[in-house]
């Protein structure tokens, strides 16, 4: 007996999923299959990215939101809907809502990205800021749902959710019917367990491939204890999956139809997310290049072809900035390094020199002249360069120290 068997747990089908692909005919968008020249040459097979970030509100959450509230009663949609999100879920509930003429209140965390609380009040909800983290907004949410009588929409632990967010598998097996290997990342678990419903009934040969922030990783504790075990601060950039406990519907299915779940690093993530800005021309948020993250780190593990689900693109621009720095530092394209060098004339314009000669490009420059652990004549120079990769990094350290220069960050 599995774990959704053992708990009673409602069970979400290929019917439910083709169901709710019709419910969303005319509604969301049957998203564009990409290839990637460049992870096809990794993987030695082809990669297609699934391209839910190009979804009406920037995410496949619209998907599962619609069915869950198209669903409701009359006297239940009559009372409205909250919800409480940090951002794509925020979305696809008030454009859904919108779009069926039901009243939306969203909870927000007080910290929340601007474009995202303008998007969310855009489609038409009421955005109350509550709390500085997601636990305190769902807490706000919930009391709300239990004062006013609104229906309370759940991020991922709902079989209606799953069922929506499923049609995503239908799609990716009629546009790429000859697929092996979907690559999917894992959150909550909705997404991943409404493509494995989908999937599996149709092709259980297709091997379903999760993938969590290793800082926000409650699967893989989960899946070995055999139910869902809550993590505690979970922490990562890639805030469309930080969640700290799976849910308890797609928790089963997960358990029973996902062939693996890993985990990648932040370092990964800021890689795979300036691959797709990079080479396939695609803004796309952490969580949504978690799947790509996972074929970088490991191409010669899967076997093609493969599609990687982008599942969304809401990124905000100052993370966007953040995030790239990152990657281009995790590729060796940017390099940050302080050292001392005597403070006379022209010792600055000395070092530039030495950086010119090896190709370095010079972004910025900072002194810092009075920290008292610098000798009277010393001065302390942080430098940050834009390189062209792990071995041009290690020629500018080189060139550095050969021209008596010592490197201390």
């Amino acid at each position: 007996m599995n774990y959704r068997e053992a708990h009673s747990l409602p069970p979400v089908t290929l019917d439910d999923v083709r169901g709710a692909q019709k419910m969303l005919s005319g509604v969301a968008r049957v998203t564009a299959m990409e290839g990637s020249r460049h992870l096809t040459r990794l993987v030695g097979a082809p990669v297609h990215f699934k391209c839910e970030n190009l979804q009406r509100t920037g995410s496949f959450k619209l998907r599962g939101a619609y069915v869950r509230i198209a669903g409701l009663l009359p006297e239940e949609r009559a009372a409205g809907v909250v919800a409480a999100s940090a951002g794509n879920h925020a979305q696809g509930v008030a454009l859904a809502s919108s779009l069926l003429g039901v009243r939306s209140t969203v909870f927000m965390p007080q910290g929340a990205p601007l474009p995202k609380i303008s998007a969310t009040r855009h489609y038409g909800a009421e955005v109350r800021l509550h709390g500085h983290v997601v636990d305190e907004t769902l807490a706000a949410a919930q009391e709300y749902a239990e004062a006013t009588g609104a229906v309370f929409i759940h991020p991922f632990d709902h079989p209606d959710i799953i069922a929506g967010q499923g049609t995503v598998g239908l799609e990716i097996l009629e546009q790429c019917p000859e697929v092996r290997t979907i690559v999917v990342g894992i959150g909550g678990g909705g997404l991943a367990a409404g493509v494995a419903v989908a999937v599996k009934a149709l092709r259980p040969d297709v091997r379903i491939v999760g993938v969590q922030a290793a800082g926000a990783a409650a699967y893989p504790p989960s899946l070995a204890a055999g139910r869902p075990v809550s993590i505690e601060n979970p922490a990562t950039m890639a805030d469309g999956i930080k969640v700290g406990r799976p849910g308890d519907v797609p928790f089963g299915i997960i358990d029973e139809l996902v062939d693996e779940v890993r985990t990648v690093t932040e370092d990964e993530l800021s890689t795979g997310l300036l691959l797709c800005l990079e080479q396939a021309k695609l803004v796309v948020e952490p969580a949504g290049a978690s799947p790509v993250a996972a074929v970088l780190s490991d191409p010669g593990s899967f076997e093609g072809p493969v599609v990687a689900l982008l599942s969304g693109g809401n990124v905000d621009p100052l993370l966007m900035q953040r995030v790239l720095t990152h990657g281009l530092a995790a590729q060796g394209r940017y390099l940050a390094v302080r050292l001392r060098l005597t403070d006379r004339p022209g010792a600055l314009a000395t070092l530039l020199g030495v950086l010119s000669v090896v190709d370095a490009n010079v972004l910025d420059v900072s002194h810092v002249r009075t920290d008292p652990r610098l000798g009277l004549t010393e001065a302390e120079v942080e430098l940050h360069l834009e390189t062209k990769g792990p071995a041009h990094c290690a020629e500018v350290g080189q060139a550095l120290r050969d021209a008596g220069y010592t490197v201390i960050g």
